[in-house]
Parts: C-alpha cells; structure tokens; sequence
C-alpha cells in the first residue's frame, strides 16, 4: 500500500516538530533538578546539605528550550532557505546543550547522602534534550524543501502560473465573470 504524496512529505515536518517539542521539554525539565550538591558546615546547624538547580548552575538551559520551542514554531511557518537557516541554528543549540550536560559533570565518585540519581538525572536529560533539538534542526535541512509550508497554497494571485485552459472553459469563465465572449472575436 502506498501513502499519500501529502501524507508523505508531511512526515519529516511532524518528526521535526516533536523531536523540538521534546528536546525543548526535556532542556526545561533538566533546568529543574539538581545538578550541583555538596555538603556545607553550616555553623549551629550542623552539615547541611546544599544544591543548584541547573538554572543556577547552567544558565542557558531555560534559554536553549525557549530557543527550541520558537524553533518549532518557525520550522511550521517557513519554507526553503529560511527553513535550513533556522535548522543550522537549532542543531547549533542543540551540539551547545549537549556540551553543556558534559562538561564538568562526574557520573561517579559520590559522595553518601547526594541526591545521586538527580545528579546524573539532569546531566543526561540535558544530553537528550541536545540530542533532540539537534536532530531536529538536521530534519529540518534535510528536509526543507519536502515539507509542506504553512500557508503555501494561499499564494499571491501574481505568482501562480498560468495553466493552458481549455479554449472552451475560457469562455464560459468569461460569462461568468459578466464579460461577452465574443465580443474580442
């Protein structure tokens, strides 16, 4: 069985979409569990126990989803050239969010009593998240010029071509329109 040629070029814009939906979900959601904890001396009150948040400790990941949720609405509306642009820009910030769920984390070595699963929890959903939005921003080059554009078939008059017509539908569109026919005969 064969899918439709619409059905068949919306695909690559649909997995775009929910590969930047997701990506940005996740950045936002690592932005909000622990990504830093050490135990402090907090003078009377004994060792207390003290955490960052990864929109404390890493500050652009509210940003990158932000960046990736506008991503996905400009994938929708645009087409051809900007659509490649935009997909360069959004696997840039998705190559940036994977960076920054590697670089200077540690998987190992914890100390007792860290929150651990939260530590290596919200560096890994950063990586997914890059991983997403970049592999969005791949789709959305690769495939710029297959997917529909919001809008596409509601173009100005001037730059629809002109179609032989069939000498005898030109007339009866002419009556249509009120003009004589005949009358330029």
């Amino acid at each position: 069985m064969s899918e439709a040629p619409a059905k068949k070029a919306k695909r690559p814009l649909w997995i775009a979409v929910v590969g930047l939906l997701l990506g940005a979900v996740a950045l936002w959601g690592s932005s909000q569990l622990v990504w830093f904890a050490e135990f402090r001396d907090g003078g009377v009150r004994g060792t207390v126990l003290y955490t960052e948040t990864g929109s404390q400790r890493a500050v652009a990941l509210i940003p990158l989803a932000l960046l990736a949720l506008a991503g996905t609405a400009g994938l929708i509306a645009t087409g051809g050239w900007p659509r490649r642009v935009l997909g360069v820009v959004l696997a840039v910030a998705g190559v940036a969010a994977v960076w920054i769920g590697v670089a200077g984390g540690s998987f190992s070595g914890f100390a007792d009593g860290l929150p651990v699963a939260q530590l290596v929890g919200a560096r890994g959903l950063a990586i997914l998240g890059g991983i997403l939005v970049t592999a969005g921003g791949l789709a959305a080059i690769k495939g710029a010029g297959r997917m529909p554009r919001l809008g596409a078939k509601y173009s100005a008059p001037g730059a629809k071509k002109k179609a032989a017509k069939d000498p005898e539908t030109e007339l009866w569109e002419a009556l249509s329109e009120g003009e004589d026919p005949t009358a330029s005969r």
